[in-house]
C-alpha cells in the first residue's frame, strides 16, 4: 500500500508570499475559500461624511447615540488610536470593548465573547478585526480613520450585512484622509456618496 500525507494550512489571510511557497513545496495544491477576496457590498449601505477632523469625534457620538445603532465595530489603523477612541467612548457610558494585536488569544476571546453576547455594544478595534471573525447581528460598521489599504476597506465593511441580512458602514474622512477614497473606489468598482453629516450629527 501507498502511504498519503496530507498537509493543511489555515489562515484568515495569506500573503502571495505565503501561497507561491505553498504552492511550490506542495503536490497538487487545493485552496479553500471560506470567505470570498472580495465580499458583495449589495447588502451594505455604503455612506462617507465629510468632516474635519476635529468633528469627528461628535459625529461619532451622535451615530452610537441613534436607536438604529445596534452592535456596532469602530475601525482604527493604529493601535495608540484604538485605545485613545475606546477611552473616550467608554466615558460616555456606552458598554465598550477594545481589540487590536497587542492583546494576548485569551484576552481577544473575551472581548469578543462579551461583544457577542451584547455585553459591550461597540468593539473599536484595528484590522486585526476585519478578517475571519463573523459575528451575527452586527448593524454598523464605521471607519473612524480610512483604511491605507483598500483591501482592508471591503473586508471591514464586510462585518456587516451578513446573511441575508443588511447592514450600514459609515467613513468619516476628514482633511488628513479623505485622499485615500480614490484607490478604495477603484477597488470596488464604483463611487461612494461622498456627503456632509446630516446636523443632528454635528449638534
Amino acid at each position: 500500500s501507498t502511504d498519503y500525507r496530507q498537509t493543511q494550512c489555515f489562515s484568515a489571510t495569506f500573503t502571495n508570499d505565503i501561497i507561491n511557497l505553498a504552492n511550490q513545496w506542495t503536490y497538487k495544491p487545493v485552496r479553500i475559500e471560506i470567505e470570498p477576496e472580495h465580499v458583495a457590498t449589495d447588502t451594505v449601505e455604503q455612506k462617507v461624511y465629510m468632516v474635519s477632523n476635529e468633528e469627528k469625534l461628535r459625529v461619532l457620538f451622535n451615530i452610537l447615540k441613534h436607536p438604529d445603532t445596534k452592535l456596532t465595530i469602530i475601525f482604527t489603523n493604529r493601535r495608540d488610536q484604538s485605545q485613545h477612541l475606546y477611552d473616550k467612548i467608554r466615558k460616555t457610558g456606552i458598554k465598550t470593548g477594545i481589540l487590536s494585536g497587542e492583546f494576548n488569544q485569551s484576552k481577544r476571546t473575551q472581548a469578543l465573547a462579551d461583544f457577542k453576547s451584547g455585553k459591550t455594544q461597540v468593539m473599536v478595534a484595528t484590522d486585526v478585526m476585519g478578517r475571519g471573525i463573523h459575528i451575527d447581528g452586527i448593524s454598523h460598521v464605521i471607519n473612524y480613520n480610512l483604511p491605507d489599504n483598500p483591501e482592508d476597506y471591503v473586508h471591514r465593511i464586510g462585518r456587516t450585512g451578513r446573511a441575508g441580512n443588511t447592514g450600514t458602514a459609515i467613513s468619516l474622512a476628514c482633511e488628513f484622509e479623505s485622499f485615500q477614497l480614490p484607490a478604495i473606489e477603484d477597488l470596488l468598482g464604483e463611487k461612494i456618496k461622498c456627503e456632509l453629516p446630516p446636523s443632528e450629527l454635528l449638534k
